[in-house]
């Protein structure tokens, strides 16, 4: 994996632009010793380290405007960063490059119970949405397993899901206005309070983009009323390929669950461990699957998926019976990602989505892929919206095992797009997947794609080297052609 090369000019002139941040940002806002920017030299996805030029961690939107601003007129570029909880090297930073925290921006500016929003700065914590207003019977449904952890402004960034997200939506599907500040240092708002807006859906366009269009700066979020009534049912299978049949069958019978979570052997047996959930041990695959309504139409909703499991092997069908057991259920699946970490040294947790009726294939073929490379995998899906997050085991200590999950990460991708998927469902492009987006795109997708981020960001100073296999200058992107074999602008780095 290669990053844009750092520039050496704009390195040479790292102490003018400490001195210039300072003056924007005084007392503890800028951090400039090595040391101590240690910490933010990666986020979830820690294979991948840099340690930034400068730290920068402004506590206003004034700062932010002027941070930004200062940046674009000097040649400078930036990293947004939220929390670091991002699993695809979307916060990684440059040698060259200032890394803006929005740590910072942690409060909750506003909760309107009457119109069923919250307005809270990008910092907030997404479950600490959730905690302000359960008070009131209501919640903040997308909910990422790193919900205590990653920030709502990280969530509009990756548009991230979670496990409630099948019937619920994902953030774009939640989120009703952006303040967001521009490369430049403008100051500008998307939508509100209101459910929509007219003209051109920019809020749809910044949902997902990653840091490179904009740094958002406060979200305004819908909030729903909890269900009268939330049930779960926990399903074991002889095997995953079984599993993913009654995903399916389930689906295609007209039932949109709450929630619906798939997990296979070894994650079974990792979370049990971790938490002692309950969970069938000997069980190949386990279903999750929470139904939320009336009372009389769960019920229902209960007996209609007990007679699919039945009908597509069921071995183990356990109901909760109180709001502590159905907490219980999925407190395995929410522990899943940490509780596989005790039984690898290292893990690489990928993300893609395919087609709900590929479960079975999909599976089939990560078990082939798994004895190629010679490394275990333990499945976790959100098998309702067929989001996979497969955890690749290795050991970055062995030589060449990070390489080989590397190339098993990569082929577990391109059969999801073979499949008729995607490369990615929540965690984002980042630097991860990078490299190949031209096994989902053409070129000339790729370049529309660019277009829109040089209508924004010019002169690409806003998270380059993230979610692009090639970084083009706007001012000759589209417009490439090769002429007796000399490529034009070959001092353009191409990775």
């Amino acid at each position: 994996m290669q990053m844009p090369e750092p520039d050496q000019e704009v390195l040479a002139r790292r102490s003018e632009i400490v001195d210039a941040l300072r003056a924007i940002v005084p007392g503890e806002g800028v951090i400039a010793d090595t040391r101590e920017m240690r910490p933010y030299e990666s986020d979830g996805l820690t294979a991948y380290r840099t340690v930034p030029m400068i730290v920068v961690l402004p506590e206003t939107v004034a700062q932010v405007a002027a941070v930004l601003k200062y940046c674009h007129e000097n040649g400078v570029k930036v990293v947004p960063r939220g929390s670091g909880t991002s699993l695809s090297g979307g916060a990684l930073p440059l040698a060259d490059g200032v890394l803006l925290g929005l740590g910072k921006f942690n409060r909750i500016l506003d909760i309107d119970f009457d119109n069923r929003t919250v307005t809270a700065q990008p910092g907030v914590t997404n479950l600490g949405i959730t905690t302000a207003v359960q008070h009131e019977g209501f919640y903040y449904a997308p909910d990422p397993s790193s919900q205590i952890a990653c920030s709502i402004g990280g969530n509009v960034a990756e548009n991230s899901g979670g496990v409630h997200c099948l019937k619920y939506g994902l953030t774009t599907n939640n989120i009703l206005g952006l303040e967001m500040v521009t490369v430049e240092g403008e100051i500008m708002r998307l939508g509100g309070k209101h459910l929509d807006s007219e003209g051109y859906d920019l809020m749809g366009l910044m949902t997902g983009s990653e840091g490179l269009l904009a740094v958002v700066t406060e979200v305004t979020v819908r909030i729903l009323k909890k269900p009268a009534s939330l049930r779960a049912l926990l399903l074991g299978f002889p095997t995953s390929e079984q599993a993913g049949a009654c995903v399916a069958a389930i689906i295609g019978a007209g039932i949109i669950p709450g929630g619906m979570e798939m997990m296979d052997n070894p994650a079974i047996n990792a979370a049990e461990d971790f938490v002692n959930a309950g969970y069938p041990r000997e069980a190949g695959a386990l279903l999750i699957v929470e139904l939320d309504g009336p009372e009389v139409e769960v019920d229902t909703l209960i007996e209609r998926v007990r007679e699919i499991a039945e009908a597509n092997g069921s071995t183990t069908l356990r109901v909760s019976d109180s709001e502590e057991e159905r907490n219980a259920f999925w407190a395995g699946r929410k522990a899943a990602f940490p509780a596989v970490g005790r039984i690898s040294p290292d893990y690489m947790c990928m993300d893609g989505t395919i087609p709900r009726r590929q479960l079975p294939e999909i599976l089939t073929r990560m078990t082939r892929m798994s004895e190629k490379y010679g490394l275990r995998v333990a499945n976790v899906f959100h098998a309702g919206d067929g989001n996979l997050h497969p955890l690749i085991l290795f050991d970055a200590n062995q030589p060449g095992e990070l390489d080989r999950a590397e190339a098993f990460g990569a082929d577990i991708l391109k059969a999801c797009v073979e499949l008729g998927g995607v490369l990615t469902g929540e965690h984002g492009v980042g630097v991860e997947k990078r490299d190949l987006m031209p096994e989902m795109f053409s070129e000339t997708d790729l370049n529309q794609q660019m277009r829109v981020k040089c209508a924004w960001d010019p002169k690409g100073l806003l998270n380059p080297g993230k979610v692009f296999p090639t970084l083009h200058r706007c001012a000759e992107l589209g417009r490439m052609h090769i002429h007796r074999g000399q490529l034009p602008f070959p001092d353009i780095p191409r990775f």
